[in-house]
């Protein structure tokens, strides 16, 4: 989402207009622009005052703005500012369920409490909005079962990089010397956080890993969250401390995905999916849930790729064990879609939501 927002300032900046920026934090070269015009709203401890701090100091600069320009406009991402304006939704809190039913009371009783505040602001900023930019059509659906008229909602789902390219086998040898990984080994990776919710599916790939029993294949998960530390002593419990490596936090994803032949994401809920995307560029088969919006880009010739169930252990054991035995010929089955993605820049996304402004 963050490098999302990036890429449509960058693009607004190129076009010659004025940005004006409310955020916790920004990339250091677009302050250096004379154009950009950026609040810093400090990040108060706990989720709830932040997004009480991004609130009242968007609504501000968002008045004072129009108020000297009326004809500006207004983008704020879902629920976390109801201006009447544009509304980009990265994912909906109405359709995404908590699945923390293993997590502390504390925790679960917090979790209530957020997604129940979240669902109500959302509903509020979505009702307001004048156009609704919507990053899959999972999300249009589920944005027009809340009510939203479909006539409001445009889809221009997400983009990616242009250095997020397959890697060589040099980059492969060197980002697999990096882990500390073997050559001849088969690398799965994972990428999410490993908090206690449940809803990235982490819990699924631990047991269709232990179900598959693969020889010479490793599973590496990188992300970070509360739950590091009780999903650490999941993986003790099943016995896979030799076939499973928790990385935590990393700025190496490019790095992890260079060196894995194959990636998962069988998430319970997904609005669409930045971490497949990528890993497809870098061109890593993937295995992603089918209710994901990112699944949306498979073609048919790949359906088989797609989970029909993020709770299907047994399915997935099995195509682990179809893929990581093929790695070599698999990869190759997913380099036009891999060469599809990659000409689809985040660049070209911010100019399809500028041109739906200019159109609204």
């Amino acid at each position: 989402m963050d490098r999302a927002n990036l890429a449509l300032a960058e693009t607004l900046i190129e076009q010659g207009r004025e940005v004006f920026l409310v955020g916790h934090n920004f990339d250091s070269n677009i302050l250096k622009n004379p154009r950009v015009h950026a609040t810093v709203v400090p990040r108060p401890m706990g989720v709830l005052l932040a997004e009480r701090s991004l609130r009242r100091a968007g609504l501000r600069v968002a008045a004072e703005v129009t108020r000297k320009c009326p004809g500006a406009r207004v983008v704020v991402n879902g629920g976390n500012c109801p201006w009447p304006d544009i509304t980009w939704v990265h994912s909906v809190h109405a359709a995404w369920s908590r699945y923390d039913a293993h997590a502390p009371l504390w925790f679960r009783m917090k979790s209530h409490l957020n997604k129940q505040k979240a669902r109500q602001e959302e509903v509020y900023a979505l009702r307001r909005a004048k156009l609704v930019i919507a990053n899959s059509e999972r999300t249009r659906r589920d944005l027009v079962a809340l009510g939203i008229p479909a006539e409001k909602i445009q889809v221009i789902c997400l983009g990616s990089e242009p250095d997020w390219k397959p890697a060589s086998s040099e980059e492969r040898s060197v980002a697999r010397k990096l882990f500390g990984l073997s050559p001849d080994i088969a690398v799965v990776s994972f990428v999410g956080a490993l908090g206690y919710d449940r809803n990235k599916g982490f819990d699924t790939l631990l047991a269709a890993w232990r179900e598959a029993g693969l020889q010479n294949a490793i599973l590496v998960a990188a992300g970070g969250g509360r739950g590091f530390s009780l999903w650490q002593r999941e993986v003790e419990r099943m016995g896979l401390q030799s076939s499973v490596r928790l990385l935590g936090f990393t700025d190496h994803v490019g790095d992890l995905l260079a060196a894995s032949d194959l990636f998962l994401s069988p998430v319970r809920y997904e609005a669409f999916g930045l971490n497949v995307l990528e890993a497809i560029c870098r061109g890593v088969p993937s295995i992603v849930s089918k209710s994901a919006g990112v699944a949306e880009l498979y073609p048919a010739e790949l359906a088989g790729w797609l989970l029909e169930d993020a709770e299907d252990v047994k399915g997935l054991s099995e195509r682990l064990a179809k893929v990581t035995n093929n790695k070599e010929e698999l990869r190759n089955v997913f380099s036009g879609l891999s060469s599809k993605l990659q000409s689809y820049t985040m660049r070209a996304m911010a100019q399809k939501i500028t041109s739906a402004i200019e159109m609204d």
